[in-house]
Protein backbone atom coordinates (compact mmCIF):
# COMPACT_ATOMS: atom_id res chain seq x y z
CA UNK A 1 0.00 0.00 0.00
CA UNK A 2 3.09 2.48 0.85
CA UNK A 3 3.74 2.52 -2.83
CA UNK A 4 0.02 3.52 -4.11
CA UNK A 5 -0.48 6.30 -1.56
CA UNK A 6 2.92 7.59 -2.78
CA UNK A 7 1.24 7.78 -6.32
CA UNK A 8 -2.12 8.93 -5.77
CA UNK A 9 -0.44 12.39 -4.74
CA UNK A 10 0.91 13.17 -8.38
CA UNK A 11 -2.48 13.61 -9.93
CA UNK A 12 -2.05 14.41 -13.89
CA UNK A 13 -3.81 17.95 -14.42
CA UNK A 14 -4.84 19.16 -17.67
CA UNK A 15 -3.36 22.36 -18.62
CA UNK A 16 -6.52 24.45 -18.06
CA UNK A 17 -6.81 22.93 -14.34
CA UNK A 18 -3.36 24.34 -13.21
CA UNK A 19 -4.61 27.73 -14.83
CA UNK A 20 -1.70 27.49 -17.58
CA UNK A 21 -1.72 29.96 -20.71
CA UNK A 22 -2.77 27.83 -23.52
CA UNK A 23 -0.86 29.72 -25.78
CA UNK A 24 2.22 27.07 -26.96
CA UNK A 25 4.51 26.50 -24.46
CA UNK A 26 8.49 27.79 -25.37
CA UNK A 27 11.64 25.96 -23.86
CA UNK A 28 14.90 26.78 -24.82
CA UNK A 29 17.54 23.90 -24.94
CA UNK A 30 21.30 24.25 -25.71
CA UNK A 31 22.37 21.67 -28.31
CA UNK A 32 25.93 22.54 -28.72
CA UNK A 33 28.30 23.68 -26.19
CA UNK A 34 32.17 24.85 -26.48
CA UNK A 35 31.94 24.07 -30.09
CA UNK A 36 34.54 26.57 -32.21
CA UNK A 37 32.59 26.06 -35.59
CA UNK A 38 30.09 24.74 -37.27
CA UNK A 39 27.88 24.55 -40.56
CA UNK A 40 24.40 25.63 -40.63
CA UNK A 41 21.79 24.56 -43.51
CA UNK A 42 17.79 25.34 -43.71
CA UNK A 43 15.39 25.87 -46.84
CA UNK A 44 14.40 28.99 -46.84
CA UNK A 45 16.84 29.70 -43.87
CA UNK A 46 16.21 33.50 -42.22
CA UNK A 47 19.16 34.99 -40.42
CA UNK A 48 19.27 37.77 -38.14
CA UNK A 49 22.29 39.26 -36.50
CA UNK A 50 22.40 40.57 -33.02
CA UNK A 51 20.27 43.76 -34.21
CA UNK A 52 17.62 41.70 -35.32
CA UNK A 53 18.90 42.97 -38.80
CA UNK A 54 18.53 40.07 -41.60
CA UNK A 55 21.66 38.33 -43.13
CA UNK A 56 21.74 37.54 -46.70
CA UNK A 57 24.06 34.75 -47.40
CA UNK A 58 24.43 31.65 -49.66
CA UNK A 59 24.51 28.05 -48.01
CA UNK A 60 26.31 26.22 -46.55
CA UNK A 61 26.22 29.03 -43.41
CA UNK A 62 30.13 28.32 -41.85
CA UNK A 63 29.57 29.39 -38.17
CA UNK A 64 33.06 30.26 -36.78
CA UNK A 65 33.45 31.53 -32.96
CA UNK A 66 36.55 34.66 -33.72
CA UNK A 67 37.56 37.18 -30.83
CA UNK A 68 35.27 39.72 -31.67
CA UNK A 69 32.32 37.64 -31.30
CA UNK A 70 30.68 35.14 -34.03
CA UNK A 71 31.85 34.71 -37.98
CA UNK A 72 28.86 34.17 -40.41
CA UNK A 73 30.53 33.36 -43.97
CA UNK A 74 33.14 35.55 -42.60
CA UNK A 75 30.91 38.39 -41.49
CA UNK A 76 31.75 39.42 -38.41
CA UNK A 77 28.33 39.90 -35.49
CA UNK A 78 27.69 39.71 -31.57
CA UNK A 79 24.90 37.13 -31.94
CA UNK A 80 23.05 35.15 -34.42
CA UNK A 81 19.47 33.68 -35.13
CA UNK A 82 18.39 31.59 -36.95
CA UNK A 83 15.10 29.92 -38.30
CA UNK A 84 13.65 27.86 -41.25
CA UNK A 85 10.15 26.67 -42.09
CA UNK A 86 10.73 23.10 -41.11
CA UNK A 87 14.05 22.72 -39.82
CA UNK A 88 17.50 23.91 -39.33
CA UNK A 89 20.36 21.35 -40.02
CA UNK A 90 23.45 22.21 -37.68
CA UNK A 91 26.01 19.81 -39.40
CA UNK A 92 23.47 17.53 -41.14
CA UNK A 93 21.43 17.46 -37.91
CA UNK A 94 18.10 18.72 -37.89
CA UNK A 95 16.11 20.75 -35.33
CA UNK A 96 13.10 22.49 -35.16
CA UNK A 97 12.43 25.95 -33.78
CA UNK A 98 14.78 28.86 -34.05
CA UNK A 99 18.34 28.81 -32.71
CA UNK A 100 19.94 31.38 -31.17
CA UNK A 101 23.80 31.69 -31.66
CA UNK A 102 26.00 33.47 -28.94
CA UNK A 103 30.35 33.19 -28.34
CA UNK A 104 30.65 32.18 -25.32
CA UNK A 105 33.47 31.93 -22.59
CA UNK A 106 34.84 29.42 -24.55
CA UNK A 107 33.55 28.62 -28.21
CA UNK A 108 30.36 28.62 -28.80
CA UNK A 109 26.87 28.50 -27.56
CA UNK A 110 23.47 27.11 -29.99
CA UNK A 111 20.28 27.63 -28.24
CA UNK A 112 17.60 25.61 -29.57
CA UNK A 113 14.20 27.80 -28.57
CA UNK A 114 10.85 25.73 -29.57
CA UNK A 115 7.13 24.75 -28.52
CA UNK A 116 7.89 22.26 -25.75
CA UNK A 117 5.16 19.75 -27.09
CA UNK A 118 7.81 19.39 -30.59
CA UNK A 119 10.78 19.27 -28.30
CA UNK A 120 9.28 16.15 -26.21
CA UNK A 121 8.18 14.56 -29.43
CA UNK A 122 12.05 14.64 -30.29
CA UNK A 123 12.90 13.79 -26.81
CA UNK A 124 10.74 10.66 -26.53
CA UNK A 125 13.91 8.19 -28.65
CA UNK A 126 16.34 9.65 -26.89
CA UNK A 127 15.49 8.67 -23.39
CA UNK A 128 13.71 5.13 -24.17
CA UNK A 129 11.97 3.76 -27.41
CA UNK A 130 8.79 4.41 -28.88
CA UNK A 131 8.43 1.08 -29.97
CA UNK A 132 8.19 0.46 -26.23
CA UNK A 133 4.18 -0.31 -25.14
CA UNK A 134 2.49 2.94 -25.75
CA UNK A 135 1.75 3.78 -22.17
CA UNK A 136 4.94 3.82 -21.21
CA UNK A 137 5.94 6.45 -24.14
CA UNK A 138 2.73 8.25 -23.09
CA UNK A 139 4.41 8.13 -19.40
CA UNK A 140 7.58 8.99 -20.46
CA UNK A 141 5.94 12.39 -22.10
CA UNK A 142 4.44 13.29 -18.83
CA UNK A 143 7.47 12.87 -16.73
CA UNK A 144 9.59 14.44 -19.53
CA UNK A 145 6.95 17.40 -19.66
CA UNK A 146 7.04 17.83 -16.20
CA UNK A 147 10.53 17.54 -15.68
CA UNK A 148 11.45 20.91 -18.76
CA UNK A 149 8.50 22.88 -16.71
CA UNK A 150 10.23 22.71 -13.71
CA UNK A 151 13.32 23.57 -15.05
CA UNK A 152 12.19 26.37 -17.06
CA UNK A 153 10.95 27.90 -13.98
CA UNK A 154 13.86 27.12 -11.77
CA UNK A 155 16.36 29.00 -14.73
CA UNK A 156 14.04 31.63 -15.22
CA UNK A 157 16.18 34.64 -16.60
CA UNK A 158 19.33 32.15 -17.94
CA UNK A 159 20.04 31.90 -21.65
CA UNK A 160 18.40 28.24 -21.69
CA UNK A 161 16.23 25.88 -19.25
CA UNK A 162 17.99 22.86 -19.77
CA UNK A 163 20.87 21.00 -20.93
CA UNK A 164 20.58 18.52 -23.75
CA UNK A 165 22.62 16.15 -22.20
CA UNK A 166 22.33 13.41 -19.02
CA UNK A 167 22.67 16.65 -17.24
CA UNK A 168 19.06 17.39 -17.76
CA UNK A 169 17.16 15.49 -20.40
CA UNK A 170 18.73 14.01 -23.74
CA UNK A 171 17.89 15.47 -26.71
CA UNK A 172 19.17 15.54 -30.60
CA UNK A 173 16.85 17.65 -32.51
CA UNK A 174 13.79 15.92 -34.87
CA UNK A 175 16.16 13.23 -36.65
CA UNK A 176 14.58 10.79 -34.61
CA UNK A 177 10.92 11.85 -34.07
CA UNK A 178 8.53 9.49 -35.58
CA UNK A 179 4.69 8.86 -35.10
CA UNK A 180 4.72 6.83 -32.35
CA UNK A 181 6.58 9.39 -30.40
CA UNK A 182 4.15 11.77 -31.73
CA UNK A 183 1.12 9.48 -30.26
CA UNK A 184 2.13 9.58 -27.05
CA UNK A 185 3.08 12.86 -26.73
CA UNK A 186 -0.26 14.78 -28.46
CA UNK A 187 -2.39 11.79 -26.13
CA UNK A 188 -1.14 13.46 -22.72
CA UNK A 189 -0.46 17.11 -24.28
CA UNK A 190 -1.15 19.73 -21.30
CA UNK A 191 -0.34 16.91 -18.92
CA UNK A 192 1.53 17.09 -16.19
CA UNK A 193 2.69 15.57 -12.74
CA UNK A 194 1.97 17.71 -9.85
CA UNK A 195 2.22 17.86 -5.69
CA UNK A 196 0.67 20.10 -3.73
CA UNK A 197 -0.89 21.97 -6.99
CA UNK A 198 2.87 22.85 -8.34
CA UNK A 199 4.42 20.65 -11.19
CA UNK A 200 6.96 18.51 -9.15
CA UNK A 201 10.54 17.80 -10.46
CA UNK A 202 9.87 14.90 -12.22
CA UNK A 203 13.50 13.02 -11.88
CA UNK A 204 13.68 9.13 -13.68
CA UNK A 205 16.42 6.82 -14.92
CA UNK A 206 17.07 4.13 -16.69
CA UNK A 207 16.74 0.79 -14.28
CA UNK A 208 16.65 0.80 -10.52
CA UNK A 209 18.09 -2.48 -10.29
CA UNK A 210 14.83 -3.77 -7.78
CA UNK A 211 14.46 -0.71 -5.51
CA UNK A 212 14.26 3.46 -6.18
CA UNK A 213 16.56 5.31 -4.46
CA UNK A 214 15.19 7.81 -2.05
CA UNK A 215 16.07 11.56 -3.07
CA UNK A 216 17.75 12.63 0.26
CA UNK A 217 20.55 9.75 -0.54
CA UNK A 218 21.39 11.64 -3.61
CA UNK A 219 21.19 15.05 -2.72
CA UNK A 220 21.12 14.88 0.44
CA UNK A 221 17.53 16.95 1.16
CA UNK A 222 13.68 15.28 1.41
CA UNK A 223 11.15 15.41 -1.35
CA UNK A 224 7.77 13.92 -0.13
CA UNK A 225 7.24 12.59 -3.86
CA UNK A 226 10.63 10.69 -4.57
CA UNK A 227 11.42 8.10 -1.79
CA UNK A 228 12.51 4.59 -2.74
CA UNK A 229 10.26 1.85 -3.36
CA UNK A 230 10.18 -1.61 -3.66
CA UNK A 231 10.99 -2.33 -8.35
CA UNK A 232 10.85 -5.97 -9.70
CA UNK A 233 10.38 -5.13 -13.04
CA UNK A 234 13.34 -4.21 -14.03
CA UNK A 235 15.44 -7.14 -13.24
CA UNK A 236 15.20 -8.62 -16.63
CA UNK A 237 16.16 -5.39 -18.59
CA UNK A 238 19.43 -5.78 -20.74
CA UNK A 239 21.58 -3.33 -18.79
CA UNK A 240 20.15 -3.96 -14.75
CA UNK A 241 23.60 -5.91 -14.74
CA UNK A 242 27.09 -4.49 -15.13
CA UNK A 243 30.87 -4.98 -14.70
CA UNK A 244 33.90 -3.20 -14.82
CA UNK A 245 37.43 -3.68 -14.23
CA UNK A 246 39.71 -0.42 -14.19
CA UNK A 247 43.03 -0.64 -13.22
CA UNK A 248 44.60 0.98 -10.66
CA UNK A 249 46.37 3.69 -12.71
CA UNK A 250 43.62 4.81 -14.18
CA UNK A 251 41.37 5.14 -11.41
CA UNK A 252 43.99 7.08 -9.14
CA UNK A 253 44.46 9.35 -12.73
CA UNK A 254 40.13 9.48 -12.51
CA UNK A 255 40.04 10.48 -8.94
CA UNK A 256 42.60 12.79 -8.63
CA UNK A 257 41.21 14.81 -11.96
CA UNK A 258 38.65 14.82 -9.49
CA UNK A 259 39.87 16.70 -6.88
CA UNK A 260 40.74 13.99 -4.67
CA UNK A 261 43.92 12.90 -2.88
CA UNK A 262 45.05 9.54 -4.24
CA UNK A 263 48.23 9.54 -5.06
CA UNK A 264 49.80 5.77 -5.05
CA UNK A 265 46.54 4.62 -4.97
CA UNK A 266 46.55 1.23 -3.33
CA UNK A 267 42.53 -0.32 -2.79
CA UNK A 268 39.47 0.62 -2.76
CA UNK A 269 36.85 -0.57 -0.38
CA UNK A 270 32.81 -0.59 -0.25
CA UNK A 271 31.10 1.81 2.88
CA UNK A 272 28.40 2.41 4.66
CA UNK A 273 24.41 1.15 2.21
CA UNK A 274 21.38 2.82 2.97
CA UNK A 275 18.06 1.38 3.32
CA UNK A 276 18.03 0.70 -0.28
CA UNK A 277 20.93 -1.58 -0.45
CA UNK A 278 23.24 1.09 -2.90
CA UNK A 279 26.60 2.41 -1.14
CA UNK A 280 26.34 5.34 0.78
CA UNK A 281 30.48 6.02 0.17
CA UNK A 282 33.52 4.13 -0.61
CA UNK A 283 36.62 4.21 0.64
CA UNK A 284 39.75 5.13 -0.80
CA UNK A 285 43.13 3.97 0.44
CA UNK A 286 46.27 5.26 -1.42
CA UNK A 287 50.20 6.18 0.06
CA UNK A 288 48.88 9.62 1.73
CA UNK A 289 46.43 7.39 3.77
CA UNK A 290 42.30 6.73 3.58
CA UNK A 291 39.56 8.99 2.61
CA UNK A 292 36.13 8.31 2.24
CA UNK A 293 33.98 9.59 -1.17
CA UNK A 294 30.48 9.59 -1.19
CA UNK A 295 29.17 7.02 -3.62
CA UNK A 296 27.49 9.29 -5.75
CA UNK A 297 30.56 11.85 -6.01
CA UNK A 298 32.91 8.83 -7.01
CA UNK A 299 30.69 7.77 -9.46
CA UNK A 300 30.84 11.23 -10.86
CA UNK A 301 34.78 10.98 -11.00
CA UNK A 302 34.76 7.61 -12.51
CA UNK A 303 32.27 8.14 -15.18
CA UNK A 304 28.34 7.42 -14.93
CA UNK A 305 28.77 4.99 -18.24
CA UNK A 306 31.30 3.31 -16.24
CA UNK A 307 30.08 3.00 -12.97
CA UNK A 308 26.34 2.84 -13.52
CA UNK A 309 24.55 3.19 -9.94
CA UNK A 310 26.10 3.08 -6.91
CA UNK A 311 24.33 -0.57 -6.10
CA UNK A 312 27.50 -1.90 -6.60
CA UNK A 313 30.20 -4.80 -5.22
CA UNK A 314 33.88 -4.12 -4.85
CA UNK A 315 36.58 -6.78 -5.54
CA UNK A 316 40.50 -6.47 -6.49
CA UNK A 317 42.18 -9.20 -8.83
CA UNK A 318 45.29 -8.34 -10.35
CA UNK A 319 44.10 -6.87 -13.28
CA UNK A 320 42.90 -3.85 -11.14
CA UNK A 321 39.33 -3.67 -9.02
CA UNK A 322 36.64 -4.79 -10.48
CA UNK A 323 32.87 -3.01 -10.08
CA UNK A 324 29.95 -5.52 -10.22
CA UNK A 325 26.31 -3.59 -9.61
CA UNK A 326 22.87 -3.39 -10.93
CA UNK A 327 21.06 -0.75 -12.01
CA UNK A 328 21.64 2.22 -14.31
CA UNK A 329 21.49 6.11 -13.31
CA UNK A 330 20.97 7.88 -9.93
CA UNK A 331 17.56 5.49 -9.02
CA UNK A 332 15.71 8.12 -8.46
CA UNK A 333 11.96 8.95 -9.29
CA UNK A 334 11.00 6.56 -12.81
CA UNK A 335 12.57 3.80 -13.00
CA UNK A 336 12.43 3.76 -17.22
CA UNK A 337 12.47 0.02 -17.69
CA UNK A 338 10.03 -1.10 -14.62
CA UNK A 339 7.96 1.12 -16.43
CA UNK A 340 8.54 -0.76 -19.85
CA UNK A 341 7.92 -4.11 -18.33
CA UNK A 342 5.49 -3.62 -15.73
CA UNK A 343 1.29 -3.49 -15.11
CA UNK A 344 0.42 -0.16 -15.97
CA UNK A 345 -3.08 0.70 -13.57
CA UNK A 346 -5.39 3.76 -14.94
CA UNK A 347 -6.84 5.45 -12.13
CA UNK A 348 -9.39 7.98 -12.37
CA UNK A 349 -9.89 10.53 -9.81
CA UNK A 350 -13.28 12.72 -9.95
CA UNK A 351 -13.05 15.63 -12.13
CA UNK A 352 -9.03 14.48 -13.06
CA UNK A 353 -7.85 13.08 -16.31
CA UNK A 354 -7.10 9.32 -16.05
CA UNK A 355 -3.91 9.22 -13.94
CA UNK A 356 -1.01 6.64 -16.08
CA UNK A 357 0.43 4.90 -12.64
CA UNK A 358 3.22 2.38 -12.89
CA UNK A 359 2.58 1.13 -9.43
CA UNK A 360 6.70 -0.10 -8.57
CA UNK A 361 8.30 2.55 -9.88
CA UNK A 362 7.94 6.11 -7.60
Amino acid sequence: MRVFCIIILLVLFPAAVLGVDTRPEIIRVAVLKGTESFSLEGNGILLMDGDGQPLRLETPIHVKRVRDGISVNNRTVGRLKATAPAFLLINGKGYRGVLEILPADKGLLVVDELPLEDYLVGLINCEISSQWPIEAVKAQAVIARSYAIYQKAARKGALYHLESSVMDQVYAGSDIEDSRAARGVKETAGHVLTHDGAVIQAFYHSSCGGHTEAAENVWGSVVPYLPGVDCKYCLAAPSVKWEQTISLKKLESLLKNAGYQAAGLREIKTGRHNRSGRLQDVAVISAKGRITIGAANFRKAIGYSTIKSTNFDIRSSADGITFAGVGYGHGVGLCQWGQNRGPVTVLTTGRFFPIIIQAPDW
